[in-house]
């Protein structure tokens, strides 16, 4: 188990050790900038297939080794892509942008572990056929209203000292009265984006957790009081912010830490400023506990009791998930009554016992999300 972090934070990219560079990328001047900013470290150029014959991939340390390795290359499928939900829950309909993989944060929790097939961080250079595809997307969608995020296969701002990617995406939006970009973040990371003009069109979240969770189980990320302080600071810049608990982890005391984090929030940060708060509990695919427990053999946030859901995801019993809901919910509403709360790939049947209502009656869940994003009258 590793020890509670310090308040400092260090930025966990300043670890990379090596970088790898697809042959085809070398020359595109972005893969130049990003070589730049990382100075001296050890560079290969290679075929991209070839990177799993130098590093080992198939022990338990690879996954730990991968934090520390970064290969550019370049997206051979689409950028843009529906948030991967099942029909057998409420999705919300975020458009996901990809713009990576992996990241050198090291949750215990992180599904990556078991979803991708590459333990290495990888970050796609070609980003202007990335704003080619947004561009064709928005125009062949023109009345559609895009919620879009870069949170789904790697954290959005971690990197962000080496890629810059940030700026180049909020000045990108910034035109787009149909959209709003969100950039999710464990990292406090967001000196690019302080000086720019945003024109309200970013949202800039943090996933959250209780005190014991983010210190034991968030290895390399920012403390809590960093990153509502990173929250408070983007507010003050005009940017409006999201929050995520999710996952929401079971453990002993939970109210109490949950109820400290929730209290902190708001002593900080005006419900005004909030666009959404999501709850999601832990869940997780079958063989990440596994890799998870021979990876952090000190963790014991696998050792509940779940059952497998329909989306075959081990999840708390509904009758826990419930509870823990129920608690989040009339906590943050007893301070933020107004505020846009959602709950994360759960069933109707659980929105109808902490909410009392379902989505459908309030014209879905990506009704309601664009509502409160884009300030839609109900």
């Amino acid at each position: 188990m590793a020890t509670p972090k310090e308040i400092k934070w260090h930025n966990p990219a300043d670890n990379i050790r090596r970088i790898f560079v697809e042959e085809e990328c070398l020359d595109v001047p972005y893969t130049r900038e990003i070589l730049q900013r990382l100075g001296n470290v050890p560079l290969e150029v290679l075929q991209a297939y070839k990177i799993a014959d130098i590093i080992q991939v198939h022990d338990a340390k690879a996954l730990s080794r991968g934090k520390k390795i970064l290969l550019l290359t370049s997206n051979k499928g689409k950028f843009v892509k529906t948030c991967p939900g099942t029909k057998e829950y409420i999705c919300c309909g975020y458009q996901v942008l990809n713009v990576g993989m992996n990241c050198p944060m090291d949750c215990v929790y992180c599904i990556l572990q078991a979803y991708l097939n590459n333990p290495w961080m990888s970050f796609f250079v070609n980003i202007d056929e990335m704003f080619d595809e947004l561009d064709t997307c928005m125009v062949r969608e023109k009345d559609k209203l895009w919620r879009i995020g870069t949170g789904e296969f790697t954290d959005s701002l971690v990197l962000d000292q080496l890629t810059g990617l940030s700026s180049l995406l909020v000045e990108y939006m910034r035109t787009k009265p149909r959209a709003v970009l969100e950039l999710k973040t464990k990292s406090v990371q967001i000196d690019n984006l302080l000086t720019l003009d945003h024109g309200g069109r970013t949202i800039i979240s943090w996933s959250l957790n209780s005190p014991i969770v983010s210190q034991r189980e968030e290895l390399y990320t920012a403390s809590l009081e960093e990153r509502i302080a990173a929250a408070v600071t983007c507010v003050e810049k005009g940017y409006r912010v999201g929050f995520h608990f999710d996952p929401i982890i079971y453990h002993k005391n939970w109210q109490e830490g949950y109820r400290l984090v929730i209290e902190k929030l708001f002593d900080s940060v005006s419900p005004e400023s909030i666009v959404w708060i999501s709850l999601g509990c832990l869940r997780f695919l079958p063989a990440l506990r596994a890799i998870a427990s021979e990876r952090f053999p000190g963790s014991h946030i696998f050792c509940e009791e779940f059952v497998i859901g329909l989306d075959n995801k081990f999840r708390y019993f509904r009758s826990l998930r419930v509870e823990m809901y129920r608690f989040m919910v009339n906590t943050i509403l007893s301070i933020a009554p107004e505020c846009c709360l959602y709950l994360c790939m759960e069933s109707e049947e659980i929105w109808q016992e902490v909410f009392g209502f379902v989505p459908e009656e309030r014209g879905g869940l990506a009704a309601m999300l664009d509502r409160s994003a884009f300030d839609l009258s109900i």
